[in-house]
């Protein structure tokens, strides 16, 4: 698989994470609805689980969009 394919692929998987992560978060903080913690204690450093997991989507969304930049400007 070419490099550029296979980081589209990776930006295309973090937009979906973001999307889903993004959208447990607002359920689980506005307290409407979904709530994205399993049990009673799901949290770490008082936050939601999956407020972490949209932060880890968006730093690889990051990561993507500026490999697909550096990649395009070099060539």
């Amino acid at each position: 698989m070419e490099k550029n394919s296979l980081i589209k692929t990776i930006l295309g998987v973090s937009i979906i994470g973001v999307l889903f992560s993004g959208y447990l978060t607002y359920q689980d903080l506005a307290k409407t609805g979904v709530s994205c913690t399993i049990g009673t204690n799901s949290t770490i450093l008082g936050l939601p689980v999956c407020v972490y997991g949209l932060i880890m989507y968006l730093l690889i969304f990051t990561l993507s969009i500026l490999a697909l930049k550096s990649k395009n400007t070099k060539t």
